[in-house]
């Protein structure tokens, strides 16, 4: 067979700006600047989700530099965008404001000029403690300055073409009626109550009526007003179906993702580009969404987001850029339970970097290289950090509540797991101390036990639940395993996977004791 070409560090985003560029230059475009962009949801508190089309087009951007040319992100935040729902937590005064501009909405954690400048800098605080680098265009700023107006002023003359083809291509009719604009109205303010139903090209207004919109499953009633609106001066909006090939235009974007939610949505775009504005649509890729752990899909309005202020609570940035550059298809369940997993996977990446864990498969190797690269955004350190399993510190974590980081860092010189204290040690104790203090007791491990393991299992339990405490319990779990018919290497293996989820650890004997006979007893009995 053929060998595989290896383009780039060898991952998905390699691959993705190298279809990027052969396809630039079949457009015939200048490649001076090649500029991705990121759109940022400003209704709501942003999750992972959110921050990671921004993470992940950071990498394309790094992938195009790696390559030669010169790139840059813009983080496009749509704060103009209509409050359409109250997330869950907020106070029911929002309700007054539904469907007003979330820049005119007043902050209600009362420390941003703004409810959307309030939502937009959560996600910028991650996107910086993540190390990703931006340039922030505000939605508001944008139409303001007039950034859009050109190309306002052709979707509008072209509106009849743009009704007839979204009801075409998604079955949309509404635009055939209304203009894809919505002027903010300046009787109430708001914003999707206010159909314009007419062009005027020469003075670049439109005239509208404040009537009623359908928000979800909710009829918002407008105020009837009758109004004119000039775009370029009177504050209104493109709906989505145009917006986004309008801010591509204006912007000179070559690449966007997008998610599966918004689908209709980029196609209608990539149509509007191409044959309205005249401008080839970005190179795009789809991702799927991330779920929370009962399969649902993560919502700003349904309050179960996982965050990045909160992630970083337990887990490092690194631990994060691992969950969004490991791979960009497939629906994910995401969770605090991931973290774990997640912090002993990159130590894991990062043994096959420096060469401390050997894979036979040399394209593999290539790729599991270049993904520690990324994640480390194409700076990766010069040798590997002091590392501890992140699982064996929660366990020591539950143990040690009181001058915990000098007490766990104790633990971890007599077991040998560590050679000296250090800052890093520190982080890691800090970080998996705030895992045991919120929550309980890691998921089950799904592990392959066979029937002489079991038995052997179940022998230990009995011990440890004794009310005696065994005079050499190291021992005694050496002789179980052979009398069991169990080489005891295989049986430590077992064990360190039931506590640690890892197939190493600490010497067991004084480890069960450090962690309590009888937890350790319950928690081997959850796999007997």
């Amino acid at each position: 067979m053929e060998e595989q070409k290896i383009i780039g560090r060898g991952t998905w985003i390699d691959k993705l700006a190298d279809e990027l560029i052969e396809r630039e230059k079949s457009t015939g475009r200048h490649l001076d600047m090649v500029k991705v962009e990121s759109g940022l949801g400003a209704s709501g508190i942003p999750h992972i989700g959110s921050l990671g089309d921004a993470v992940r087009a950071y990498g394309v951007k790094l992938a195009l530099e790696n390559m030669g040319y010169k790139s840059e992100l813009i983080a496009y935040s749509d704060d103009l965008d209509g409050l359409r729902k109250i997330p869950e937590g907020l106070p029911d005064w929002l309700n007054d404001h539904i469907a007003k501009p979330v820049s005119y909405i007043p902050d209600p954690f009362g420390c941003h000029e703004s409810y959307g400048l309030h939502m937009s800098s959560l996600l910028l605080d991650g996107l910086d403690k993540m190390g990703i680098k931006y340039r922030f265009q505000r939605g508001v700023d944008t139409y303001k300055n007039g950034l859009l107006k050109d190309q306002i002023h052709t979707l509008l003359v072209n509106s009849k073409k743009i009704g007839e083809k979204i009801a075409e291509m998604v079955g949309q009719e509404k635009y055939q009626e209304a203009l894809p604009y919505f002027p903010v109205c300046s009787g109430c303010g708001r914003l999707y109550t206010a159909v314009a139903y007419e062009y005027l090209p020469e003075e670049k207004k439109v005239k509208y009526k404040c009537g009623s919109a359908t928000i979800g499953s909710r009829i918002l009633e407008g105020c009837g007003h009758d109004g004119v609106a000039d775009i370029t001066r009177d504050l209104g909006k493109l709906a989505w179906k145009v917006e986004f090939a309008a801010r591509w235009q204006a912007f000179d974007i070559r690449f966007e993702a997008y998610g599966k939610d918004i689908m209709d949505s980029v196609k209608v775009n990539d149509w509007v580009a191409d044959e309205v504005l005249g401008f080839a649509h970005p190179t795009h890729v789809k991702y799927e969404m991330f779920l929370d752990k009962g399969g649902k899909k993560i919502s700003k309005s349904l309050g179960n987001v996982v965050t990045s202020q909160s992630w970083l609570r337990y887990g490092t940035p690194k631990s994060i850029l691992l969950l969004l550059y490991k791979r960009i298809t497939g629906t994910r369940e995401v969770g605090f339970d991931d973290i774990p997993s997640l912090m002993d996977e990159y130590h894991e990446i990062e043994n096959i970097y420096f060469g401390k864990t050997k894979l036979d498969n040399e394209a593999k190797t290539i790729r599991t290289k270049g993904l520690f690269e990324y994640v480390n955004l194409l700076n990766p350190p010069q040798g590997p950090d002091q590392y501890v399993n992140y699982r064996l510190l929660v366990q020591l974590c539950k143990i040690f509540r009181e001058d915990r980081i000098s007490r766990v860092t104790r633990k971890l010189l007599d077991y040998g797991t560590i050679k000296e204290p250090s800052p890093q040690i520190d982080e890691l104790i800090t970080l998996a101390g705030n895992y045991a203090d919120d929550f309980d007791r890691p998921a089950k491990v799904e592990i392959q036990i066979d029937d002489a393991t079991r038995k052997a299992l179940s022998s230990l339990a009995t011990i440890l639940s004794a009310e005696k405490e065994p005079e050499d319990l190291q021992n005694d779990i050496y002789n179980i395993a052979k009398s069991s018919g169990v080489q005891p290497r295989d049986f430590f293996k077992i064990l360190y996977q039931i506590l640690l989820a890892s197939d190493r650890g600490p010497k067991i004997g004084p480890f069960i004791l450090d962690i309590g006979r009888k937890k350790t007893a319950s928690l081997i009995s959850d796999h007997v």
